[in-house]
């Protein structure tokens, strides 16, 4: 007999389930302000943001929106289990994918930097990992920062690169293997995850305020997850219009309407052993998304 064991409830694909240790890059609603100065002049900041998701090849993916990115043909896929982020394009009908940030890697680690659509050279060449630091940012909460140094060899870049677990690289989000350097291309000034001021470099700015409001983006709390003998008990449902379950690689497993019901019982007998998530939807398209085990 199957039965449900631990629950996360979380907002959209911040999972936490594979450990502690490591802090999501993507939640419901990301924010990056980005600087760039001319002349000593730094007085624009520009914008870059998640805006909705979409599915892609049967995988979820956040629509990366604002600044050089408004076709909003650049999508990002976090696999929390593996710690890695993942950036895929459609331009001209072509569809590619690359790996931007590996956070598994250990120092000594050597990654082959890719740089799409941006500044930097598309193949940046080996880097390797020379440090790794724990330092808290601005909720008090300790994020490990990767430094990177170009591998002996690479003749395509002879500059350091930073990423921060949660934040993402301090160049360009789809420049890890970018300079964080406000005198050139730039460099992440603040970032906001669901409205959370996560990391703030105050060097050239007087502080940080999010720019999006995100208060009909973020997932609506009061709906609870509870269980039964094969099956999922959703409490104080009346607002929920549809769920729909997914496995790991994004494939859709089960779906399911709901007619105003306060608690809305969805039967997993049928549902193999495993870790699936469970997507609940209003009717405004707010999500509240849960990860559950069933053996």
């Amino acid at each position: 007999m199957k039965s449900l064991i631990t629950v996360f409830s979380i907002c959209l694909f911040n999972l936490t389930l594979y450990g502690q240790d490591y802090k999501p890059m993507l939640s419901d609603v990301n924010e990056w302000q980005f600087l760039t100065c001319y002349q000593g002049n730094c007085a624009v900041i520009d914008l870059y943001f998640t805006d909705g998701d979409t599915i892609v090849n049967n995988q979820t993916h956040k629509i990366l929106d604002g600044y050089h990115y408004i076709s909003r043909s650049f999508l990002l896929r976090e696999v929390v289990e593996d710690k890695q982020v993942f950036l895929t394009t459609n331009v001209n009908g072509v569809e590619r994918e690359y790996l931007l940030y590996d956070f598994s890697l250990s120092i000594g680690d050597e990654m082959d930097m890719k740089n799409p659509y941006s500044p930097f050279p598309e193949n940046g060449g080996m880097f390797t990992l020379t440090d790794i630091q724990e330092l808290p940012l601005e909720n008090g909460q300790l994020y490990k920062h990767y430094y990177f140094s170009p591998s002996p060899g690479n003749t395509q870049s002879d500059w350091d690169a930073v990423w921060i677990e949660g934040v993402g690289s301090l160049s360009l989000v789809t420049a890890p293997g970018g300079e964080p350097n406000y005198d050139e291309v730039g460099e992440v000034t603040c970032s906001f995850t669901n409205g959370e001021h996560i990391y703030a470099n105050l060097d050239r700015i007087d502080g940080c305020d999010a720019l999006l409001d995100v208060s009909s983006n973020v997932a609506n709390p009061a709906v609870s997850l509870a269980f039964d003998e094969d099956a999922m008990v959703l409490e104080n449902a009346s607002e929920v219009v549809k769920v729909v379950i997914y496995d790991l690689n994004g494939r859709l497993i089960a779906s399911e309407k709901n007619d105003h019901q306060q608690r809305l019982v969805i039967s997993t007998a049928h549902v193999d052993k495993g870790i699936y998530i469970l997507v609940v939807m209003d009717a405004f398209q707010q999500k509240t998304v849960f990860k559950v085990a069933i053996h």
